[in-house]
């Protein structure tokens, strides 16, 4: 039974009874259940909009998820332990922010800060004097390396 319903049978208990309306008593409660009824509207009005909210919410939520899943490629940011891609963390020098940069990024050797647009350069010239083919582990990049 709604709010609502509930009112409209107190409603018609208080009219079974055939009570004086000239009675003090009788106006506060017809009163009483006059304010019970605009709560009932209120609540019921209410929850309309709370279900309608939590739709377009959910709605928001469902958009937001498939956003991620193309922008982050299926990983969240920097989350080492569910990426099959290693991320790499790098911070802007101007505004601080830390984005988080695939390997293919890095080589090409620039990107621009999302927050500021500051542009971020890599440069992996001092990492190693060896050729391409050098396997001293010089490929294995080092966060605190990365900025230059």
């Amino acid at each position: 039974m709604t709010l609502s319903e509930k009112i409209s049978y107190i409603k018609g208990l208080k009219d079974g009874l055939k009570l004086n309306e000239e009675k003090d008593e009788i106006k506060i409660l017809n009163a009483v259940i006059d304010v019970l009824d605009d709560i009932a509207y209120s609540v019921e009005n209410l929850d309309g909009k709370y279900d309608e909210l939590s739709d377009l919410v959910d709605e928001i939520d469902e958009d937001l998820g498939e956003l991620e899943a193309d922008f982050y490629d299926d990983c969240d940011c920097c989350d080492f332990d569910d990426c099959d891609d290693a991320l790499y963390e790098v911070t802007c020098g101007k505004c601080g922010e830390t984005i988080c940069v695939d390997e293919d990024t890095l080589l090409e050797g620039e990107i621009e800060c999302p927050e500021c647009g500051e542009l971020l350069e890599f440069d992996f010239s001092e990492l190693c004097d060896h050729d391409a083919d050098c396997d001293c582990g010089c490929n294995d990049f080092a966060d605190e390396d990365l900025m230059s």
